[in-house]
């Protein structure tokens, strides 16, 4: 036989205790203020996650990033930026676009991600970051996206 528990009066926190939960709070504060002054993905979970989309005006100009690959077998494939594929996310590459622009080399670990996650697939040769521009005119699409390539690497075997 259960013996029926009395209701629990109010707890109160001991002066260590709220301490404890004001620092939690503050060091919390904090990291998420230098991670959204960086605008960097690379503080999440303490910062900003930029591949999140806001609106777009009518008049403007919408880039993609993306990476394009010459396998060995002669084709041109766009590389699949996800976990599944490549080993990486598109966030991850347009979070670092800027580096990759710097140091191509950069884009040898995306062939290895490929080549190690898909061995019996053609393997990547050669490749080229690009940033694709589409304008909008009053909301609508004017034209062809314009490619521009921002980085070119020769894969490493």
């Amino acid at each position: 036989m259960t013996k029926q528990q009395e209701p629990i009066g109010d707890v109160r926190l001991s002066p260590v205790g709220k301490v404890i939960r004001v620092v939690v709070a503050v060091v919390g504060i904090a990291l998420l203020i230098n991670g959204s002054v960086r605008a960097s993905d690379d503080a999440w979970p303490f910062g900003p996650m930029s591949q999140y989309a806001g609106s777009v005006a009518d008049d403007a100009s919408i880039t993609y990033t993306r990476i394009s690959a010459l396998t060995d077998a002669g084709t041109t494939v766009d590389v699949p930026l996800n976990i599944e594929g490549a080993g990486v996310a598109r966030a991850e590459i347009e979070a670092r676009t800027g580096e990759i622009v710097k140091d191509p080399s950069l884009l040898q670990s995306v062939a290895d991600g490929w080549a190690r996650k898909h061995p019996d697939q053609p393997k990547y040769v050669k490749l080229e970051l690009i940033r694709d521009t589409t304008t909008l005119v009053d909301g609508h699409v004017d034209g062809d996206p314009v490619p521009e390539v921002l980085a070119t690497w020769q894969v490493r075997r």
